[in-house]
């Protein structure tokens, strides 16, 4: 699904999903939050994402700051 944000308390570990979003998910379910942002060419180049691994109460456990392209398999 696709939605909107609304920020909510910096620090509240708060995740809320309103409007149509709201009916497909249920309080304690896991969700994977993208968000996107557009660069000219120059920005792109020197840009590297992030991902944030959540542990409980929504705190961050780890920050990954490399892409991760599927597993090896032996």
């Amino acid at each position: 699904m696709e939605t909107y944000v609304i920020s909510g308390p910096r620090g509240s570990g708060i995740i809320c999903l309103n409007g149509a979003a709201a009916r497909l998910v249920q309080p304690g379910d896991i969700v994977i939050i993208i968000s996107y942002i557009m660069l000219d060419e120059a920005e792109a180049k020197s840009y590297r994402s992030r991902v944030a691994v959540m542990g409980e109460g929504n705190v961050i456990k780890e920050m990954l700051v490399e892409e991760v392209h599927g597993t090896e398999q032996s």
